[in-house]
């Protein structure tokens, strides 16, 4: 029914806290723009489950002429409004503080209201497509009001062939239910049941891991020896489950295949693009224009090695600063840069952006309960609320810079399209937010002249390319033939899941990289393989179409019009395809320069880190 958010100290100076009653106001989102108290959600409850009812109760009128059609149109569109409101209420709250059980009771009555709201409407599509194209494109063509609803409209006829009759889709919803299930064993394996060992460092030092402890570890130990350690603890964890992993992601497939077979597609990749109208040929292009293009990954993990001072390198060695910088980034100063950051953007672009910072759209700093990580949430009627855990890190600023992205996508999207058309696709979503990274990048190298900021500077960017585009598209292509392997019948076990990842991973990363037998197995950990296959390349394409978008935003001959055709691009929400939308923003993904442009990317930022550390050890730094 609508789109789920896309996934400390209380003041800069001041004593750290984990209290949130203890942070200052100015640093905390506000929820009343939402509602003043409960009572006027509970109110809304009531209307929103009123509405489903009288959704449920126009079966059979749409056919009986453009009036009717029009009032179920708009009626559905009155009701899903009203649906962003009453979740993300209670949703963000929680968020605020996972502990408190009463909250997540009331988010969770919402949710069971949208399941139920999902079998009392399964008649809507089925009935719509039942009345005919010709006789409904000419009711649009008499009225105007509805002519609003003409690509919408367009587009359910134009995947009339895998839509059911009513009583099949309906047999359909129940199994909805079912359909998390290997993603909810997933993550309690993964999380509630898993028990990681203690491991003992090189100092003595002795460390019960965790998720997060994990990738500190990686992150802070100079020691290889230890981050060795570290990823021998977490993986024998994941190796010593593998079988259970395996037939998780068999089941993964397997669902999948026969979900795609029922609504008659030809393959689980054309039935997980097909709602989008994206040929397969683009996800076909992106593995094998990135599996031609990994030359830059592969001098990057060389100039790792040398600049660590290794023997030999591992990809658990890939995420250790390069220098070792004492760096503290004040909020204030992150919110500056990031605001300076935009200026390409244009003066409307950053007023905007501003409004987000200044008026409590944010909720900066952990505390205690807080869930983790970072999203902004498109709470439609109100404006976006973003969740950050801001620690002062260089990580954390360029997370802002992401997050915001995502903020002004919602914010122009939802100021110019009407509510049908407000929500864009998870294609083009991380287009905004990479692109504002890409931006900050800039920025940051301008002003900053310290070549060990630098240095890590870049090395943030290229790791990001690594991690969103490089390691996304070989998922994408272990995702892509294990599906096709469950297609052709043939068996999905762990020893051909292993050999069929760590076969991809010694083509990336080559042979500079030592390809220990254990990362064979880390594919078990990828929640997206369980969660939503088909997903994560879209992280790469976003990326891609972000770099060629840059590109075209500094060339001086073309900038003008870049930034019109970005923008519209933003504005657009989901009014159209998202390869018609970004063809009009100047991005042609089913060609291999669109993916080449990250290669080449890549490629130009190792050689800028080449050249600082060139210039460090010519200062004799």
């Amino acid at each position: 029914m609508l789109p789920l958010p896309l996934l400390a100290a209380a003041a800069d100076g001041a004593a750290a806290t984990l209290d949130r009653d203890r942070i200052e106001e100015r640093y905390k989102w506000d929820l009343s723009h939402i509602y003043p108290g409960w009572s006027r959600w509970e109110a809304d409850l009531r209307r929103l489950e009123e509405g489903i009812e009288r959704i449920a109760g126009l079966r059979g009128t749409l056919g009986k002429g453009p009036e009717e059609l029009l009032f179920a149109l708009r009626l559905n569109d009155e009701v899903d409004q009203l649906a962003y409101r009453v979740y993300y209420y209670p949703a963000l709250m929680v968020d605020e503080d996972l502990r408190r059980n009463e909250i997540d009771a009331r988010r969770q009555q919402v949710s069971l209201l949208f399941a139920r709201a999902g079998t009392a409407t399964s008649w809507f599509h089925p009935e719509l497509l039942s009345i005919g194209l010709p006789t409904i494109r000419s009711w649009m063509d008499e009225n105007e009001d509805l002519g609003l609803y003409r690509f919408l409209v367009e587009d359910l006829y134009r995947q009339q062939e895998h839509v059911l009759d009513a009583d099949s889709e309906r047999l359909l919803s129940f199994a909805s239910s079912f359909n998390g299930s290997p993603s909810e064993v997933y993550s309690m394996l993964s999380s509630a049941d898993v028990r990681f060992p203690v491991v003992e460092l090189s100092d003595g030092r002795e460390v019960q891991l965790t998720y997060s402890r994990y990738y500190a570890l990686l992150s802070q130990e100079r020691r290889q020896e230890d981050r060795a350690a570290a990823f021998r603890g977490l993986y024998e964890t994941f190796e010593a489950n593998i079988n259970t992993y395996a037939a998780l992601c068999n089941a993964t497939c397997q669902r999948d295949w026969a979900q795609a077979q029922a609504r008659r597609y030809g393959s689980c990749l054309e039935a997980a693009l097909h709602g989008d109208a994206i040929p397969p040929a683009v996800v076909e292009n992106l593995i094998e224009t990135t599996r031609e293009g990994v030359a830059p990954l592969q001098r990057y993990y060389e100039l790792r090695r040398r600049a660590l001072g290794l023997d030999e390198i591992h990809i658990y060695d890939g995420t250790l600063p390069l220098l070792e910088v004492d760096r503290r980034y004040d909020w204030e100063e992150a919110v500056e840069d990031v605001l300076a950051s935009v200026a390409p953007l244009g003066g409307d672009y950053s007023k905007k952006l501003e409004e987000a910072f200044s008026r409590r759209w944010i909720d900066v700093f952990e505390n205690e309960g807080k869930r983790s990580g970072a999203y902004s949430a498109p709470v439609y009627g109100v404006h976006p609320y973003v969740l950050l855990n801001f620690n002062h890190t260089l990580d954390n600023v360029f997370t802002v810079a992401h997050e915001l992205g995502h903020t002004m996508h919602t914010v122009l999207s939802h100021e110019s399209q009407p509510f049908c058309y407000a929500e864009y696709t998870i294609f083009v979503a991380e287009v905004a937010s990479t692109l504002n990274e890409r931006l900050l990048l800039d920025h940051m190298l301008q002003v900053r002249t310290d070549p060990r900021e630098r240095i890590l500077l870049l090395q943030h960017a290229i790791d990001s390319i690594v991690g969103t585009f490089y390691s996304q598209v070989l998922f994408a292509a272990f995702e892509v033939e294990a599906h096709r392997r469950v297609e052709r019948g043939e068996p999905v076990t762990a020893e051909s899941l292993k050999e069929l990842y760590g076969g991809l991973q010694e083509h990336w990363y080559g042979a500079g990289v030592v390809q220990d037998d254990l990362y064979r197995s880390t594919w078990a950990r990828i929640p997206h393989l369980y969660r939503s296959p088909y997903y994560v390349y879209q992280y790469a394409t976003c990326f891609a179409s972000s770099a060629r978008l840059h590109a075209e935003i500094l060339s001086g001959d073309r900038r003008e019009d870049a930034v019109r055709r970005y923008l519209e691009l933003l504005r657009s929400g989901g009014s159209d395809h998202p390869m018609e939308q970004l063809k009009r923003a100047g991005v042609d993904l089913s060609r291999p320069e669109t993916v080449q442009e990250v290669v080449h990317q890549l490629d130009g930022l190792v050689d800028e880190l080449q050249s600082e550390f060139d210039r460090l050890q010519g200062a004799g730094q």
